[in-house]
């Protein structure tokens, strides 16, 4: 192993943390199968690359998935956490990077991601509006800007409960990534929310800011997307769970 990688190992306390709150969303799930392929999708891997790593057949994780399995056990929950970070490893440790921001956050924070990932390759805006069917509304000079990964969040947990401070780890390992708002009505609060981020982590912003859940974006919404520079999209897909699976087919 080479880079950040090199560098983390599972006897890290900070990885060990992380590790541990993965495998307890698995056992504490009412659905572990459909965690455990939330989890395996995040870390960018297929069922047939996870199963070479546990010495497993492809098979099995996807009984397990699929709900045709009980529920695994404790030392197999071990196993595919730790075939997940060590894999994570061999890739520079981006995954753990972004995840453990957010992991290790407040409860509040936790609760209002929906999901996060970071791309082993940058994808353009314009094809990650393509990709998740949105449509820009403002910034369209930003189209070929490149994007390094996600963050989808809950717009009104997020609004209402997170405390600022906790705004930053919202960008996990890199700011290049586009911020996900659902359940949008105006989509004034959000572009509020970003303006009050930038003012207290120093102008930090996402490289794309996209909305679901509206149609039409609020005039100050779409003021403070033009006055901050931000290129601002809404997508078409209605149902969060369908955005989130579209999101996670990205490569």
């Amino acid at each position: 192993m080479s880079g950040k990688g090199s560098e983390m190992n599972l006897d890290n306390p900070l990885v060990k943390e992380v590790a541990s709150k993965i495998a307890g969303e698995i056992i504490m799930s009412p659905h572990p199968g459909k965690e455990m392929r939330k989890w395996r999708e995040q870390f960018g891997l297929t069922q047939v690359e996870l199963a070479a790593i546990m010495g497993v057949s492809a098979s099995v994780i996807s009984d397990y998935e699929s709900g045709r399995r009980k529920s695994p056990g404790s030392r197999f929950i071990k196993k595919f956490v730790k075939s997940l970070i060590y894999k994570d490893f061999e890739r520079g440790g981006i995954v753990l990077s972004g995840l453990s921001r957010i992991l290790l956050g407040s409860d509040k924070l936790r609760e209002a991601v929906l999901d996060m990932r970071e791309f082993s390759l940058p994808i353009t805006v314009s094809r990650f509006c393509e990709m998740i069917d949105a449509e820009l509304v403002t910034g369209e000079n930003f189209a070929s800007t490149p994007l390094l990964g996600y963050t989808v969040v809950d717009s009104l947990k997020l609004v209402l409960s997170v405390p600022s401070f906790d705004y930053v780890k919202l960008y996990g390992a890199t700011t290049q990534r586009a911020a996900i708002f659902t359940k949008v009505f105006y989509g004034r609060s959000p572009m509020v929310a970003i303006k009050a981020m930038q003012a207290g982590m120093g102008g930090l912003r996402p490289a794309l800011v996209v909305f679901h859940g509206t149609k039409k974006v609020d005039q100050l919404g779409l003021e403070i997307a033009r006055r901050e520079n931000i290129p601002l999209a809404i997508t078409s897909i209605e149902d969060v769970e369908a955005l989130l699976k579209r999101l996670r087919s990205i490569k």
